[in-house]
């Protein structure tokens, strides 16, 4: 439940207000706890007061703890009042006294009905209320990691409009309308800049009060210093070429660090992945002494194989960062341009920035809506390529309806024999139909997806200092965009060329390089792009300019080569455990319930000749639940590493589900072999 959920305190008659003088009484205006909730309010940028939003948090938890209150008491008189469970003596003592007897008897069941309800009341109301307590917290530990990710970029930015010129009122401005790439970095530069405008406030001092709100000590130790130079006259310039080498020093320590704790994961994740197969041997084990129920080896497949591929994947959320930003530019003179054009099925582009009052903006908009359809239609591998989670669209009805043909004509079992009767095909038709109709679209588009986007920044770092020494010879940006574009090679090469044509048909150069950085969204391009496009906003000779642009994106070239290093024995570690687990549960398959099912058969043969002694160790044992179960277990351990593999390696799901296709189908090939 969001906060949003609960009315707004600043309005009349919202359950909140009611608990504002509760609020008040509860927690010391002036104490620490209040303190570090307006501390982390203003961190997380949200509007809401200390007291008020400690009311909301009230108002929440009274709501939730009186939900749950409620549930407590209806599943109590359920389990307890009905005699679902019967109430066994409270406690093991004599009483003498009958009617003391009679009271306690009389009362157990409703303390218990009640006390049930307390507890899940008390549980509700803690959960409703210690949520909203840590949303700011989670807001503002959210913001400082992607203020620290952006830092350098943006110092490298800064450094850059510094060089070209800029004076240092104009580069917390630029900074400040960069927000569509240097995301929260450039709202904390917003907040300087509004500060000066709209209150008279001096910028040196809305500096210092930025430093002190900022969720970020690195941040903050930048303005600090920053302002240390501005105070003292000194050279600024200078200063903020000392701090971009820094901070590009301190992400590769960042990376390292990362890396390093990833590495440790994935050594857990080796030794945890084994366990749930240990469990299971140890469970049949314990069946054939018809000491284990098939509960728990329904709750070891079922429950405990994804339950710790899950948690493995949140652990690993915690420290894989991905990248802030979704990659695409504003036009910085109308503000023109969707901040995702991919969250509309259909981007209709300048059409949408009209609105239908009048007639001829509605056939317009009309006749755009008919020809993106048409596209769309003709040539709709385009169309998933841009945009590849669209495939589900198609995919998963198709899913659905293969698996209810294959239920209407029989060929789905629906119980319990028939899965065990035929383990492969039962599997095959409910798990693996349906995974392969839904995946294997989703990971061709999404692979071509990125592999085409990316191929653009391959020789990016190269194409950036051909474009300097071009610019340092007297070449304006334009005649060294025509010049890099004509003497290289590769996609990168062919994007100048094309926006050397579109400026000779009147699209201004600016205009050019926020269409070229649209059209493949990649964050690190658009900071690039960014950067070159607002210096030559100022002037054609910006040498130093792309010079620094070179320098950021070969520190980022070095950060993603040791990544893509690091994470790839990752991976491998991942794969190569999987691999172990599958070939462990085929021996098993093969070498242990052959034989099991030979010795049931034995004794199935011999039962009523033997007269006593011995002891049948397969009794208990059914082999064909037991092989169902085992490439149950492989089935979920491939999905689950699968995933986990493509998150190390990407910082994204959707990056995994290649290697789902590949181990799910090699555990499919190896148990048609062993089974």
């Amino acid at each position: 439940m969001s906060v949003d959920t609960v009315s707004d305190v600043g309005s009349g008659g919202g359950i909140s207000d009611a608990f504002y003088p509760i609020a008040e009484r509860l927690f010391d205006e002036e104490g620490d706890f209040v303190g570090e909730i307006d501390r982390k309010l203003a961190e997380a940028r949200m509007p809401d007061t200390a007291e008020l939003y400690l009311a909301k948090s009230l108002a929440m938890g009274v709501l939730a703890g009186g939900i749950l209150w409620a549930l407590g008491v209806f599943f109590g008189y359920l389990l307890f009042g009905t005699g679902i469970i019967e109430v066994g003596p409270i406690m093991d003592a004599r009483i003498a006294n009958p009617t003391l007897i009679a009271i306690i008897e009389a009362l157990r069941v409703p303390l218990l009905i009640v006390g049930t309800g307390l507890v899940l009341g008390t549980l509700g109301f803690l959960g409703g209320f210690g949520t909203l307590v840590m949303i700011p917290y989670m807001n503002a530990s959210e913001r400082e990691r992607q203020i620290n990710m952006l830092l350098p970029d943006t110092v490298s930015f800064m450094y850059a409009l510094s060089v070209g010129g800029m004076n240092q009122i104009e580069i917390l401005e630029a900074v400040a309308e960069a927000e569509d790439t240097y995301g929260e970095v450039a709202a904390e530069f917003q907040t300087i800049v509004q500060e000066t405008t709209y209150f008279d406030t001096d910028y040196r001092t809305a500096i210092r009060n930025q430093a002190f709100q900022t969720p970020s000590d690195d941040f903050s130790q930048f303005l600090t210093d920053m302002l240390s130079i501005l105070n003292s006259g000194g050279d600024l310039t200078r200063f903020l070429e000392d701090k971009k080498e820094k901070h590009m020093r301190t992400a590769k320590q960042q990376q390292e660090l990362t890396l390093d704790t990833l590495e440790l994961f994935g050594e857990m994740y080796m030794t945890l992945s084994l366990f749930p197969l240990l469990l299971i041997i140890i469970l049949v084990i314990m069946s054939m002494l018809g000491e284990a129920s098939a509960l728990m080896l329904y709750v070891t497949v079922y429950g405990l194989i994804p339950l710790l591929g899950v948690g493995f994947l949140v652990m690993i959320s915690t420290v894989k960062q991905d990248e802030p930003g979704n990659g695409y530019l504003r036009d910085a003179r109308t503000q023109a341009g969707p901040a995702d054009p991919e969250t509309g099925l259909i981007n209709l582009g300048v059409v949408d920035r009209f609105g239908t009052a009048y007639a001829v903006f509605s056939q317009i908009r009309s006749r755009e809506l008919w020809l993106r359809l048409v596209d769309i239609l003709t040539a709709p591998h385009v169309f998933f390529k841009e945009n590849p989670l669209y495939t589900l669209v198609v995919t998963v009805p198709v899913a659905l309806f293969v698996l209810v043909f294959a239920l209407m004509t029989g060929s789905a079992p629906t119980s319990m024999d028939g899965f065990t009767d035929r383990v492969i095909w039962s599997t095959f038709v409910w798990i693996y139909l349906p995974l392969y109709i839904v995946c294997i679209p989703l990971t061709i588009f999404y692979e071509w997806n990125v592999r085409s986007r990316y191929a653009i920044i391959g020789n990016l770092s190269d194409n950036l200092r051909k474009l300097s020494s071009a610019n340092d010879t007297g070449q304006t940006l334009l005649e060294s965009v025509e010049t890099v574009g004509e003497t290289s090679q590769g996609k990168l090469a062919d994007e100048f060329s094309a926006m050397r044509a579109k400026v000779e048909y009147g699209t201004s150069l600016g205009d050019a390089l926020i269409e070229f950085n649209n059209k493949y969204h990649i964050p690190r391009l658009a900071r690039t792009v960014k950067l070159i496009g607002k210096a030559q906003e100022a002037s054609s000779e910006i040498t130093d300019v792309l010079t620094t642009a070179a320098q950021a994106s070969e520190n980022q070239d070095d950060i993603d080569r040791e990544r893509r290093s690091r994470t790839l024995m990752q991976v491998v570690i991942i794969l190569a455990t999987y691999v172990t687990l599958l070939a462990v549960m085929a021996i098993l398959q093969v070498q242990f319930l052959e034989v099991l099912a030979e010795m049931t058969g034995d004794a199935a043969d011999v039962e009523g000749e033997q007269t006593g002694g011995g002891m049948d160790f397969s009794a208990g044992i059914e082999v064909e639940l037991l092989s169902l179960m085992f490439f149950h277990a492989v089935t979920l351990q491939a999905i689950l590493s699968g995933l986990i593999s493509g998150y190390i390696r990407d910082a994204k799901v959707l990056s995994g589900v290649k290697y789902v296709v590949i181990l799910v189908t090699l555990a499919l090939g190896v148990w048609i072999v062993v089974e």
